[in-house]
């Protein structure tokens, strides 16, 4: 499955993506000792809705779009973060996930972001100038477990690739494994796809299977009823999120379940715990 971010910025997964990366990073600053922030799969930086991979998929119309229509104030910080990269306000730019990380920086804070594709490197490092943040242009998984452990007393890695690969989910899982044993109370954030159940089970199996205590499963299923074959929306797992976190998702996520659902479809956006 290809998830290159420049086909598919805006759309449902990006929404709830991006939603819930704001939640995470403002629970651990809670506390004012300086966090580490790690992209592993930073795309762009920036994307334009009205170029022409954005248009050929049409998806920010069923994303973005839907979340400036709703009135919820659960979605204002997201809206927030989407206006700060534009100047009128309905979004003709949509931030990639480095520049929500980096409108989130305190001055303690570390922004390190990689993007191996070398024209994308270059349209990060431009899309990026003028923010704290270091870009690398490395594989994803060394410069994972090489950045392991954090300077920083504390940090949250972001891994979001496009799954071009057939062993996307077999890396991530032996990466992970790794990174454990390196930095075992550190913040993991994993966003996949949503293509068939089986799969997905059998990836979540394997993850309960490396006995990580804290993994938390957050599902977003965008139709009442599968449609197999093609992408019925994504999620994301998150290793050892912090208290304050958890307890603010449950209105976050019907929020954004009404906001994004299609039309003659309810969806559905869970949030458990990978019991190992």
């Amino acid at each position: 499955m290809n998830y290159r971010h420049s086909f598919h910025a805006g759309n449902s997964a990006d929404v709830v993506k991006h939603s819930l990366l704001i939640v995470l990073v403002r629970a651990l600053q809670q506390k004012p000792s300086a966090l580490t922030l790690i992209d592993t799969h930073a795309g762009c930086g920036i994307y334009d809705l009205g170029g022409d991979q954005a248009l050929r998929t049409g998806e920010a119309a069923q994303g973005v779009s839907r979340a400036f229509a709703d009135a919820n104030p659960l979605l204002d910080d997201y809206r927030a973060a989407v206006r700060a990269v534009n100047v009128a306000d309905e979004p003709r730019l949509y931030p990639g996930s480095p520049r929500f990380l980096a409108q989130l920086l305190r001055p303690q804070d570390v922004l390190i972001l990689n993007e191996k594709h070398p024209e994308d490197a270059s349209a990060l490092r431009a899309a990026m100038r003028g923010t704290p943040a270091a870009v690398h242009e490395r594989d994803a998984y060394e410069l994972w477990l090489a950045l392991l452990p954090t300077r920083t007393p504390r940090g949250v890695v972001v891994v979001d690739p496009p799954y071009e690969q057939t062993d996307e989910r077999a890396r991530i899982t032996a990466t992970l494994a790794a990174a454990n044993r390196k930095w075992a109370h550190g913040v993991t954030a994993i966003w996949y796809p949503l293509k068939d159940r089986a799969t997905h089970q059998r990836w979540k199996s394997d993850l309960r299977g490396l006995g990580i205590p804290k993994i938390l499963s957050v599902e977003h299923w965008l139709y009442d009823a599968d449609r197999p074959g093609i992408y019925n929306g994504a999620g994301l797992f998150f290793v050892n999120p912090p208290y304050a976190f958890t307890q603010a998702l449950p209105p976050l996520l019907d929020a954004l379940r009404t906001a994004l659902a299609p039309e003659g479809h309810r969806g559905t956006i869970t949030a458990e715990w990978l019991a190992t």
